[in-house]
């Protein structure tokens, strides 16, 4: 006999840990810190169209915006520091959608993304929405990393990084200076050190 049809959709993700998150109303009691660290490792920034050879993961990219927001605000409290290291961590389940095809996108995808992201807050001791000059300072190092790596791996050249993302000034160029060169890393050692760095910070 042909396999029951179910009447509605699969919409979990089974986890290497066991968890299985439902995407379209996720608990923060199936979310695994180890899951997270293991699919961003393997999630490739620029659609993989980076020199190396390695892809550019979003595990590696979180760990430098976390370092670029501690250099902008050295006196930043550690859960604010964190909250900078898991700001794509919805992307271990859905991918790293580049800015053009979110928009393409609209509301609806950004909305899915918000309500992932306050579930995975929540399950790490953050408020589900972060205080506004905290956004806006994870912004701005996340700013500051894609203009580097567009210029250091994505074969933008300084023009057209500055016209996209804007060429870091002031406490940003010297943030800057100091996470350069980027150097791609494995997938395990990338996840490796998502891990470690999510260790010291969560306490």
């Amino acid at each position: 006999m042909p396999p029951r049809k179910e009447t509605e959709p699969r919409a979990w993700q089974r986890m290497l840990s066991g968890r299985r998150l439902d995407l379209l109303n996720p608990s923060p009691l199936d979310i695994e810190i180890g899951d997270i660290a293991h699919g961003l490792a393997r999630v490739a920034r620029w659609n993989g169209q980076t020199r190396g050879a390695h892809a550019f993961s979003v595990a590696q990219h979180c760990v430098i915006v976390e370092r670029l927001a501690s250099e902008l605000d050295p006196g930043l409290d550690r859960p604010w520091r964190l909250a900078a290291l898991l700001h794509d961590a919805p992307e271990y389940v859905i991918g790293d959608m580049i800015s053009p095809f979110k928009a393409a996108l609209g509301l609806d995808y950004r909305a899915f993304e918000a309500r992932l992201l306050a579930a995975i807050h929540l399950r790490f001791a953050l408020p589900s929405t972060l205080p506004e000059t905290t956004r806006q300072l994870i912004k701005r190092a996340d700013t500051i990393s894609a203009y580097a790596e567009a210029t250091e791996l994505a074969g933008f050249d300084l023009i057209e990084a500055a016209r996209y993302f804007g060429r870091p000034q002031g406490k940003g160029a010297l943030a800057l200076r100091r996470i350069l060169p980027l150097e791609p890393l494995a997938a395990e050692d990338a996840a490796a050190l998502y891990l470690d760095r999510f260790q010291k910070l969560y306490q």
